[in-house]
């Protein structure tokens, strides 16, 4: 009997642990969703994600568009398309970006293209090191539900950087919320755990 109440005990600790935590990561999500748009920035780095054979997916195809007005207005930022070529692509995720980019009227001598990551983390990294300076100042493009954790990379690898969050396909969020606040927990354990 007694093992069964610090079962329930437990249990509801669990819950409300869970939940707490959970809400922290949906709050930290929601600050960073609804960023100004910044002006006047040396690059812009469109983050990849899936590419459908040589398609882009939803969530990159908002990525795009996103990138693609600012840099209608912003003539003189250089973009980097970043993001390496999966088991089920095609093309690199760099590529398909270049290339809608392309289909939006960016000019191509613009656009420098990271086609070796294959993470988040790899996606700054190797952006990072294309940038003919370091003190430039700098956007990343990608989903509002992923800008949290791509900006608080960027800023641990000591970029300039702001924010240009595009939206999250309505179809998607579940699966991309559930998969971003894992890799946030991962984000955070590799920081401050391990």
């Amino acid at each position: 009997m007694k093992s069964l109440q610090k079962w329930k005990i437990s249990f509801i600790v669990f819950i409300i642990l869970a939940t707490t935590y959970g809400g922290f990561l949906q709050y930290k999500i929601s600050e960073y969703s609804h960023l100004k748009t910044p002006e006047n920035a040396d690059y812009l780095i469109v983050l990849g994600t899936s590419v459908k054979g040589q398609v882009p997916s939803k969530a990159l195809s908002c990525r795009i568009n996103t990138a693609a007005h600012f840099l209608q207005k912003n003539k003189h930022t250089i973009i980097i398309a970043s993001g390496g070529k999966g088991k089920a692509e095609k093309i690199s995720e760099a590529e398909s970006i270049k290339r809608e980019l392309i289909k939006r009227g960016i000019d191509e001598s613009r656009i420098i293209k990271e086609d070796r990551s294959t993470n988040t983390k790899e996606n700054i990294r190797f952006s990072k090191q294309l940038l003919p300076d370091k003190n430039m100042s700098g956007v990343i493009v990608t989903n509002n539900f992923h800008m949290y954790r791509s900006l608080s990379i960027a800023h641990d690898q000591h970029l300039k950087v702001q924010g240009l969050p595009a939206s999250t396909p309505k179809n998607a969020i579940i699966k991309l919320y559930t998969r971003e606040y894992l890799a946030i927990t991962k984000y955070y354990l590799l920081k401050y755990v391990i």
